[in-house]
């Protein structure tokens, strides 16, 4: 089974895809929307869920480092339940403390331009956040 991982911004939401066994996550795109606006990017993730035949999807819960769930977390929850409602599909939250810090450090290593890394990152976040739910979980299992 395919799985989408979702990093949830409040403009953009990173978009990375599972391969079908659930070894790896490759970036995708990144999705303008509106996070006052739930349904801003429904169009577009249904063409990808669809095009793709995802059957899950993991979705960044950016908690604070002591654990707790703030503002950001609760609404990644809000749009977990939006993304099961809306698109059919199972939706998992999966801690995402860091894999903002952790893309930027790879895209500078990578001696990417700011320009360069501000449009990769949140899709950098989302493969980080998909990458890591797979290998925790043994191909999505």
């Amino acid at each position: 089974m395919k799985m989408i991982g979702l990093d949830v911004g409040s403009r953009t939401i990173g978009v990375a895809v599972s391969d079908a066994l659930g070894w790896t996550a490759q970036g995708l795109t990144t999705v303008k929307w509106k996070e006052e606006e739930i349904t801003s990017a429904d169009e577009e993730l249904t063409r990808i869920i669809a095009e793709h035949e995802i059957g899950k999807a993991v979705i960044g819960l950016p908690k604070n480092m002591n654990g707790t769930i703030g503002e950001r977390g609760e609404a990644s929850q809000d749009y977990a339940e939006h993304v099961e409602n809306v698109h059919g599909i199972p939706a998992v939250l999966w801690d995402e403390r860091l894999t903002t810090i952790a893309a930027e450090r790879v895209l500078l290593e990578a001696d990417m331009s700011r320009k360069k890394r501000k449009k990769v990152i949140d899709k950098m976040a989302a493969v980080m956040i998909l990458q890591g739910y797979l290998d925790q979980n043994k191909g999505g299992q």
